[in-house]
């Protein structure tokens, strides 16, 4: 899947489905490059870039999931879910597969 079908914006889904995708991206980041640079470098430069940056991307990610329970009919369940694997590093990354084909039938949902 190329990541021009990931990063897009123009639906809530897609919305939902690339901000997880980032978050997900500045997660490893921040766990495995910014964290390990603090603790065995010295050198807390990148925690401090990429730590707002991905809690940042956190709340969004929060805010859209429940954005979709509240305005598009999704159940708290999936939401849970959906914030519950952005816990985990490559977490949201097992969900975009599925965050893709609910905005695949969100699309044909609006045509038809």
């Amino acid at each position: 899947m190329s990541l021009s079908r990931i990063l897009r914006f123009d639906t809530p889904t897609a919305r939902l489905r690339a901000v997880a995708f980032l978050e997900g991206l500045s997660f490893i980041a921040l766990v495995f490059v910014a964290v390990p640079m603090k603790h065995f470098a010295g050198d807390p430069l990148l925690v401090r870039v990429i730590g707002p940056i991905h809690g940042v991307l956190f709340i969004a990610l929060a805010y859209l999931a429940w954005d979709s329970v509240s305005e598009h009919g999704k159940s708290w369940g999936w939401a849970g879910r959906i914030v519950g694997f952005s816990l985990l590093p490559f977490g949201t990354f097992f969900l975009d597969r599925r965050l893709g084909e609910d905005d695949e039938a969100f699309r044909r949902a609006q045509q038809g």
